[in-house]
């Protein structure tokens, strides 16, 4: 077999492809090396794309501080880059385009994507976007490879005022407006988002197209700042003990219409259900770990008639509608973007994005 696949066509490929990349790799529990691994080869249906940014994502640093998923892997789905090759079949892409792609795409026919739960669905979960080893994103590669049924729907055209580095947050922004919808988020609501890293501010900025009243909490003063910079009325440091109260005092009593949690722990939880009003909503999107146990009053649930919501990962029907706001440019996502780190320094940027500073929000690792 020919080293660009012996289905590639060969008249389908931007100059030649190197036998071997760089790439980060999770070898162990939170150590990621950079190693030369080979460049995965290009079927039919297939596409090929070189990637310019990729951010790191809190499932990223859960799957690796924590060992959620078993190494070795390459990790990385939000990414931007360029076709570099596509297989014989590909009608939609050509080398030279610019694009993101999503990792998960759904079937869209099973009893799951009927019911608009994508990510339940099986094919969603197999992921179709890969950098070698077991498929799990591998944007922390010099290159990665769509699969046919990703080719075919889970890539989105870049126009050239979009940087790629502003595309890396398409994915992310898909599956911040999917929560926020679950949420039912309206105008004229109270709306508390408890935690202000990287997603909490975008449950921020895209809850704030729905015209709500946002306040923000956050142990970090320089977080709580960033918040009202972006648009909520009021931020709070929730270790004084005192966030339900203040928000109540701000809703005649009642508490928060909905409660958006970006933290993972369980103490937030049981905050977000005492801060939200009888009949009000609780979404849980950072809750996404299979080890982490949640107790809470059943009376919250039981008698006050609050619900607690999950949203996890991207929707297939709104992908056009959440690719819109970062191409559009309708959401200000480079504001939240602290620090870059080339892909040699990808230790680094993943301890950072692991242990926040007081100065650190948004992590990229980018290619010259």
């Amino acid at each position: 077999m020919s080293r660009t696949g012996a289905t590639l066509d060969r008249a389908r490929v931007l100059g030649p492809i190197p036998k071997t990349m760089r790439a980060g790799v999770f070898r162990e529990k939170g150590i990621v090396r950079v190693e030369e691994v080979p460049v995965p080869e290009v079927s039919d249906g297939e596409v090929l794309i070189k990637v310019a940014a990729c951010g790191v994502c809190g499932t990223d640093i859960k799957k690796i501080f924590h060992r959620y998923v078993e190494p070795p892997q390459i990790l990385g789905h939000e990414l931007g880059g360029t076709v570099l090759a596509v297989g014989r079949g590909v009608n939609k892409w050509k080398p030279g385009d610019r694009v993101m792609s999503f990792h998960h795409v759904p079937c869209g026919k099973c009893f799951y994507c009927e019911r608009r739960l994508f990510s339940q669905c099986k094919q969603y979960k197999t992921t179709g976007l890969t950098a070698g080893f077991t498929p799990n994103g591998g944007g922390f590669a010099e290159y990665v490879k769509a699969m046919p049924w990703v080719a075919d729907r889970g890539i989105v055209a870049l126009p050239d005022n979009v940087t790629f580095e502003e595309a890396t947050f398409i994915e992310p922004i898909n599956t911040i407006l999917k929560a926020v919808q679950k949420a039912r988020v309206a105008a004229n609501e109270t709306v508390l988002v408890i935690g202000c890293g990287p997603i909490g501010l975008q449950l921020l900025l895209v809850a704030k197209l729905a015209g709500p009243r946002l306040y923000t909490s956050d142990p970090m003063a320089v977080r709580r700042a960033k918040s009202l910079t972006l648009g909520a009325i009021e931020s709070f440091d929730p270790s004084g003990g005192k966030l339900v109260e203040e928000i109540k005092v701000r809703t005649e009593g009642r508490g928060a219409d909905a409660v958006l949690v970006a933290v993972a722990h369980p103490a937030a939880v049981v905050e977000a259900l005492a801060a939200a009003r009888p009949g009000g909503r609780v979404l849980l999107f950072a809750a996404n770990d299979p080890v982490t146990k949640i107790e809470f009053p059943a009376a919250a649930v039981g008698i006050d008639e609050k619900e607690i919501l999950g949203s996890y990962s991207a929707a297939a029907d709104i992908q056009e509608a959440a690719a819109e706001l970062v191409l559009h440019k309708r959401l200000p996502v480079m504001d939240i973007v602290t620090h870059r780190f080339p892909l040699d320094k990808i230790q680094e940027a993943l301890e950072l994005a692991a242990k926040p500073t007081a100065e650190s929000l948004k992590v990229l690792i980018t290619h010259a």
